[in-house]
C-alpha cells in the first residue's frame, strides 16, 4: 500500500521545536508557526525562566523595546486562556496582537502584527505548539541544566543593571520636574499642582515596575524551599522512605532565580540517588543561608554505597559548579552519605582584567566597549561611523573570540573585565 502523506515540512518543525535549547526556542516556535500565523515578531513572557523571563524572535524594533510591564498588562487582560485578537501596547505603541495564555504555567505568547494564512485558519496548531513551547521551557527549567544556569545568571546581572540604570535615570528626571514645578517662581498654582500629581504618579510607577522586575529576579527562599518540597511529595508518598525537610529561616535572603532553581534540581537529584541505594530508610535535606550563599546538606542512613564517581553525582557537581559553588561528599561505610552544597548568592567579582587573550581587533574592541555600554547595533553604528550590517558582522566574531552565544553573556564578561 502506498504511504500516506504526511506534513513533513510541519513535523520537522515539530521536532526542531520539541528539541529546541531556551536561546533558541521563540525562534524555532516562529519557524513552525510561519506558513499559518505569520507575524512581525514573536514574544514569550514566562516566569519560569527568571534569568530570561522574555524569549523573542522577528523585528528588532519590537523585540529590542518590549518590556515586561506591558506584557504583564496584557496578560492580566485576557479574558480566559483562548487565542485572543485585538490591540493592545507593545514595544511602546498601540499593535494588532495575537495573544495566548497557557493555564498550568501562566506563561504568554504575544504574535505582533498577525498574518493570517486563511480568513479562519482555526487555532489548534496555535494552541497545541505552544503548549508544547510551555511545556518545553518548564521542563527545561526545571532540569536546569549548566548551559542554562550560566546564561540564567548573565542575563539576570545585565537585566538588574540596565534596570537599576533605568530606575535612576528616571527618578532623577521627575524628581528633578517635581522640584522645579514646587518652586515659588511658578506662579501658575494649577497648573503646578496638576504637574506635580502628574509626575508623583509616574515616579509611583517606575518603582513598582522596578520592585516587579525584581519579582521575577529573584524568589523567597521559603517559597523556593516549598516547591522542593512539592516537588519530592510523589516519592514520600509512595516510595516507603521517609524524607525530612528541615525548613531555611524565614528571614532568609531571597535566591536569585538560577540558584532556586539549581537548588531544586540538585537536591532531586541527590534525594533519587540516595533512594536508589540498598537499606536507606530515611533521607534529610535542609537549607540555610549565611547572607551570602545557599547552604544545602542532603543525608541519607544507608550503607555507605554512594561515590562522587557516580555518573549522577558528577553531573550535579557540573550544576555546582556553573554557579561558581561547591559540594563535598562525606560517606562512612555503614553510616550512609552526607553531602554539602553551597551556592553563593552574589554574582562573582572580579577586578578590572587584560582582555588581551581575547585577541580582538581595534574595531572588535569598540563594538564591545559600547555593547557594554548598553547600546543597540543602530546606535553603535552611528557612534562609529559604519554600518549595522558592519556591526552585526563585528558582534558574531566577538561570540566566536569570547566563546558566548548571546550579546547578554558577551556583556556580562565584558562587565567581568571592567568595561562599562
Amino acid at each position: 500500500m502506498p504511504e500516506p502523506e504526511l506534513p513533513w515540512p510541519l513535523l520537522r518543525a515539530v521536532a526542531a521545536l520539541a528539541d529546541a535549547p531556551l536561546a533558541e526556542i521563540a525562534e524555532r516556535l516562529r519557524d513552525a508557526l510561519l506558513p499559518t500565523f505569520g507575524c512581525s515578531a514573536l514574544v514569550i513572557f514566562t516566569e519560569d525562566c527568571t534569568g530570561r523571563p522574555q524569549k523573542k524572535a522577528g523585528a528588532e524594533e519590537i523585540t529590542s523595546r518590549v518590556s515586561i510591564a506591558e506584557l504583564d498588562v496584557l496578560r492580566g487582560a485576557l479574558p480566559d486562556e483562548a487565542p485572543w485578537q485585538g490591540e493592545a501596547d507593545i514595544a511602546g505603541q498601540a499593535r494588532q496582537v495575537l495573544a495566548l495564555r497557557h493555564g498550568p504555567s501562566n506563561a504568554l505568547l504575544v504574535l505582533t502584527d498577525p498574518k493570517l494564512a486563511e480568513p479562519d485558519p482555526g487555532f489548534g496548531l496555535l494552541e497545541y505548539l505552544w503548549d508544547l513551547t510551555a511545556k518545553r521551557i518548564r521542563e527545561k527549567v526545571a532540569d536546569a541544566p549548566p548551559s542554562y544556569l550560566l546564561e540564567s545568571r548573565a542575563a539576570s546581572a545585565e537585566r538588574v543593571r540596565v534596570t537599576a540604570e533605568l530606575t535612576d535615570l528616571h527618578s532623577t528626571t521627575l524628581e528633578t520636574l517635581l522640584a522645579a514645578l514646587r518652586s515659588n517662581a511658578l506662579d501658575d498654582a494649577t497648573a503646578r499642582t496638576t504637574a506635580t500629581n502628574l509626575a508623583a504618579k509616574a515616579l509611583v510607577a517606575l518603582r513598582s515596575y522596578s520592585d516587579r522586575t525584581t519579582d521575577l529576579v529573584e524568589e523567597p527562599v521559603v517559597r523556593a524551599f516549598e516547591r522542593l518540597r512539592e516537588d519530592l511529595r510523589p516519592l514520600t508518598s509512595f516510595s516507603g522512605i521517609e524524607v525530612q525537610f528541615i525548613e531555611p529561616p524565614l528571614n532568609g535572603r531571597a535566591l536569585p532565580g538560577e540558584v532556586a532553581h539549581a537548588a531544586r534540581a540538585i537536591v532531586r537529584g541527590l534525594v533519587l540517588a540516595m533512594m536508589e541505594q540498598p537499606e536507606v530508610r530515611r533521607v534529610r535535606t535542609q537549607w540555610d543561608c549565611d547572607g551570602e550563599n545557599l547552604l544545602i546538606n542532603v543525608r541519607d542512613d544507608g550503607g555507605g554505597a554512594l561515590t562522587t564517581d557516580d555518573r549522577g553525582i558528577a553531573r550535579l557537581d557540573r550544576r555546582v559548579q556553573a554557579l561558581t559553588g561547591q559540594m563535598r561528599m562525606d560517606v562512612m561505610s555503614g553510616w550512609g552519605a552526607d553531602v554539602f552544597v553551597s551556592l553563593p548568592l552574589d554574582l562573582p567579582t572580579r577586578p578590572p582584567g587584560d582582555v588581551a587573550a581575547w585577541n580582538l581587533a581595534a574595531r572588535e574592541l569598540e563594538v564591545l566597549q559600547l555593547l557594554a555600554a548598553g547600546h543597540r547595533n543602530r546606535t553603535i553604528a552611528s557612534s562609529m561611523g559604519i554600518s549595522e550590517n558592519t556591526v552585526k558582522f563585528h558582534v558574531r566574531n566577538l561570540f566566536k573570540k569570547l566563546d558566548v552565544g548571546s550579546r547578554t553573556e558577551a556583556i556580562a564578561l565584558a562587565h567581568s573585565r571592567g568595561m562599562r
